[in-house]
Order: C-alpha cells, then sequence, then structure tokens
C-alpha cells in the first residue's frame, strides 16, 4: 500500500479522551522493546512518525496515528516491562483491554514477537486474550534481520507450537524487519485483510 499521509492524531489514557474519528482501527500490541514504533515507521515510510527509544516502556498511552486520512494505526503500550511500578503495570492492562473490548471501530491487531524470543506469559495472555473475544490478529515476527533464514524459520516454527491453540481467529504470519523492509508488503495485504472485513 502506498502511504500519502500518515499523522499523529492525539494521545490517551482513557476511552473519554479517544479521537471521535469514525474510521476503521488497526491496533499494534507486543511486548516492550519488541520493535513496534519501528515497524510502523517502516510500513508508513516515515521515519519519525512514532518515536523509537532504546528504553522499554516509553509508551505509555494509546497513541493514535491517521493514515491516508482512512483509517487509524493505534500504538499500544508494550507489556511485560518490569521496571515500573505494578499499579502502572495494572492501569495498562485496564487501558488496553478496555480499548480492544469496546472500541467499534477496531478492525484487528498486529500482534508482534520477537523471533529470538519463545513467547512468554505475557504473549501467551494476550493471544489467549485475543482469542476469547474473536478479536482478528495478525502475528508478526520481528527482527528477523538477527538471525539466518534457517534460523528464523526454526524460531518461527517452535514459536507457532507454543501459540498453535491460541491462534484460532490469526489471519496470517509475517517475517519482519525494519531493518531490511523485509515483510513490509506481506504485512500490508494482511492490514488490507483485516480492513476489508465486515
Amino acid at each position: 500500500m502506498k502511504v500519502t499521509s500518515a499523522d499523529f492524531v492525539k494521545s490517551a489514557s482513557d476511552k473519554s479522551h479517544w479521537p471521535a474519528l469514525d474510521l476503521p482501527q488497526i491496533a499494534f500490541a507486543g511486548r516492550s522493546n519488541v520493535g513496534k514504533s519501528s515497524l510502523i515507521n517502516t510500513i508508513t515510510n516515515r521515519k519519525g512518525l512514532v518515536k523509537v527509544s532504546k528504553t522499554p516502556g516509553k509508551t505509555q498511552l494509546l497513541n493514535f496515528f491517521r493514515i491516508n486520512q482512512k483509517f487509524i494505526f493505534t500504538d499500544m503500550p508494550g507489556y511485560g516491562f518490569a521496571n515500573v511500578p505494578v499499579s502502572m503495570r495494572q492501569s495498562w492492562r485496564k487501558m488496553v483491554e478496555t480499548y480492544l473490548k469496546e472500541s467499534d471501530s477496531l478492525m484487528g491487531v498486529v500482534s508482534l514477537l520477537d523471533v529470538r524470543r519463545t513467547p512468554n506469559e505475557d504473549d501467551l495472555s494476550l493471544l489467549g486474550w485475543l482469542s476469547e473475544n474473536e478479536i482478528p490478529f495478525v502475528l508478526v515476527f520481528t527482527k528477523v534481520d538477527k538471525l539466518s533464514k534457517s534460523q528464523q524459520a526454526k524460531s518461527a516454527s517452535e514459536s507457532m507450537k507454543v501459540i498453535s491453540h491460541l491462534a484460532g481467529p490469526m489471519i496470517g504470519k509475517v517475517m519482519f524487519s525494519a531493518h531490511t523492509g523485509q515483510g513490509r508488503d506481506e504485512l500490508w495485504a494482511l492490514i488490507k485483510r483485516m480492513l476489508d472485513r465486515e
């Protein structure tokens, strides 16, 4: 997909502050430091659209971006970052679950996993929640440039075995690298499928 415009709309912590835009939305989820910001910047061809930080836990709000004036990307806080107070982690979880459950415009979720890491309890919790609530999702294995092709395939296969029982609403998976652009077109095709569903 050609991105002709990509604009930051606003940040929000609760439903009362969500943008009042009647546009379909795609959310991006993953553990802290998995590469959500870099992925969004890469697929939109905008280097600075989403601020990238080497410090895990940087994103603490729901951040909304309008793409091509036609749909919204919602960047959600990374989960599983231990170096924040328990109360903050709980508030993040509540904020994310409220959005996923109550957003009438949500068409699907792009769920990111670091290809080098086995899915952990937080990953399984999110995917299980999406499955239970029948929310379509695309699974994206990030940072694949860090591994050889054979290592990528092996690691992704092992991860799929761990999460296979939770993959009911999964509509596809992508091997992705923000560094090389690998997987960009495949991811857009799957995002379009989520946007086009009735």
